[in-house]
């Protein structure tokens, strides 16, 4: 639908947002030229536990006015409730009035929809005198909260129920440890992530010896609260673009500081088949990875091509059998539906292709036009537009996720963990499928955001949950990195001050005996390359600054 002028009866950003989020999941769009509608005006009024929503639309002919209502579930948070139905009332009104076709996730537009299924069966929704889960209870209520489809009602049921054991493992004190390595060894027309074409050995130097800080204070914080590492996760980017002195010198560091016997999964993203040899193999056995990500994305030459892969999928058959072949890791693969230029049998194609493989786990992820992006940044510059690109429709993508589920299932893959975008192709959801016992923690953990997410790298986050007060307390890297590197003490700081606010220190006692530390490797490149002194580090602010 095209729109001339739109106005909203309020200047409250979150009512601006949430009114957006209903407007963009129905392509409705303010143009200059032909419109459907020369005046979209929407009205919201809350009286008592009545929330009221009514929209008035004008073109040349005729003015039309529709409107829809709903009360309140006293249950709920009362602000929250508001928001969730004037979200409601516009969706009905664009599917029942305006004749617009419904979207999968209805008016679900959170990243984290499983989380509302846990907040719920946290409350006792749901279960039976007897604890049992009535998973049709679940779905209902997700169709009629949220208007989301039966399908999808039934999948968001069956991943977040399938999530319990994991999210019931460990204790408070667990913790994940994330290590962002913001390199890559180019950057796809899709990507979005803060991430740097590779530099030259100085300036990754110059990066790992900020980031051995990072880490090294960040293991001074498990220590000092007595978090217990449940998972470590190395992503980015993709940090097997670096080096292998470099490589080995990151992993030396990051098991040194947050390897133990408790750990459960050790994952490092070896995201492109062009980065994964021998050497960085060897390394990761070393220092006891146990899961890897290896992500094509397609497995068609002609679009790794066009969206600067700079790989074959020969390449990535390759590179996984050398992983199969020299550890007993998980190994995930990625496929992106919706790539420009391919199609339903290319995506299928893709599929078939990775699944003689055997991979533990298979994430499709939908194309998301996110900022940041190359190709959004073509496309708002008008230098080029959505035709140009040959991307699929949001049919066709859902017919694809479609298809793509059943060969999965029929080949013993389930659906465990799921999140959505912004943006997002067909209006579907980037979602894992594994193996049985092959569910990768760290994802389902930080899903839901109820454990401690440790950040450390560029563009890390720290997450801690706050359980007591039923708040989530955050922090974050820097996702610039000549930011990161210069400010590298704030953050630092502002990650021990998130921790202070929920947790007290422990009660460390004296040791006679410092605990030997694994092997390290011959050459440090990052001390043997960059070692200032202290003129040096001077000259180094003052250029950042500038900078």
């Amino acid at each position: 639908m095209r729109i001339k002028n739109f106005s909203l009866n309020s200047d409250d950003q979150v009512i601006n947002k949430i009114a957006w989020e209903v407007l963009r999941a129905f392509h409705i769009d303010i143009v200059d030229d032909y419109a459907d509608f020369d005046e979209f005006k929407i009205f919201n009024d809350v009286k008592g536990d009545k929330v009221s929503t009514r929209l008035v639309v004008k073109n040349s002919k005729t003015t039309k006015i529709f409107s829809a209502s709903e009360i309140v579930n006293p249950a709920e948070r009362f602000g929250a409730e508001v928001h969730r139905l004037i979200k409601k009332n516009l969706y009905r009104i664009l599917t029942g009035d305006l004749k617009l076709n419904g979207v999968p996730y209805g008016i679900m537009h959170g990243v984290r929809p499983t989380k509302i299924i846990h907040r719920w069966l946290r409350n006792n929704f749901a279960k039976t005198s007897r604890g049992v889960i009535d998973r049709d209870k679940i779905a209902r209520r997700l169709r009629a909260d949220y208007l989301v489809s039966y399908e999808k009602a039934l999948l968001l049921t069956e991943v977040a129920l399938r999530q319990l054991p994991i999210l019931n493992s460990g204790d408070e004190k667990s913790i994940s440890v994330y290590v962002g390595i913001p390199f890559c060894v180019t950057r796809c027309l899709y990507c979005s992530f803060p991430s740097n074409v590779l530099p030259n050995d100085e300036k990754v130097a110059e990066f790992m010896e900020i980031l051995t800080r990072d880490i090294d204070a960040a293991a001074e914080e498990i220590k000092h609260y007595g978090f217990k590492v449940q998972n470590i996760y190395i992503g980015g980017g993709t940090p097997t673009s670096l080096p292998i002195n470099f490589f080995n010198e990151l992993l030396e560091k990051v098991s040194n500081a947050f390897y133990n016997e408790g750990v459960e999964e050790f994952t490092v993203e070896c995201g492109r088949a062009d980065t994964i040899d021998d050497a960085k193999i060897d390394a990761m056995r070393k220092f006891h990875v146990n899961r890897v990500c290896v992500n094509p994305q397609t497995m068609q030459d002609k679009t790794l091509e066009k969206i600067g892969r700079e790989h074959t999928a020969a390449q990535v058959v390759t590179a996984f059998g050398k992983l199969r072949k020299a550890g007993d890791w998980k190994i995930n693969m990625d496929l992106i539906l919706g790539l420009p230029g391919e199609n339903f049998n290319d995506v299928i194609d893709s599929l078939d292709k990775i699944l003689k493989l055997e991979p533990d786990d298979v994430t499709l992820h939908a194309l998301a036009l996110k900022r940041g992006s190359k190709l959004q940044t073509q496309i708002a510059d008008e230098i080029s537009t959505l035709e140009d690109f040959d991307l699929p429709s949001d049919e066709e993508v859902r017919n694809i996720a479609d298809t793509a589920e059943k060969i999965l299932r029929k080949k013993n893959y389930q659906p465990y963990y799921l999140y959505r975008q912004g943006y997002i192709s067909g209006g579907i959801e980037n979602i894992g499928y594994c193996k049985r016992g092959a569910e990768c923690i760290y994802n389902v953990k930080i899903m839901d955001e109820r454990q401690i997410i440790l950040g450390v790298g560029a563009a890390a986050s720290t997450k801690v949950p706050d359980n007591k007060n039923l708040r989530l307390q955050s922090s974050f890297h820097a996702k610039d990195l000549t930011t990161y590197l210069r400010d590298i003490d704030k953050y630092i700081d502002n990650r021990e001050k998130v921790l202070a606010e929920v947790y007290q220190p422990i009660e460390i006692p004296a040791v006679d005996e410092v605990p030997a530390q694994i092997d390290s490797p011959e050459n440090k490149p990052s001390e043997k390359i960059f070692k200032p002194d202290i003129e040096d580090i001077v000259d180094i602010i003052d250029i950042a600054t500038d900078s």
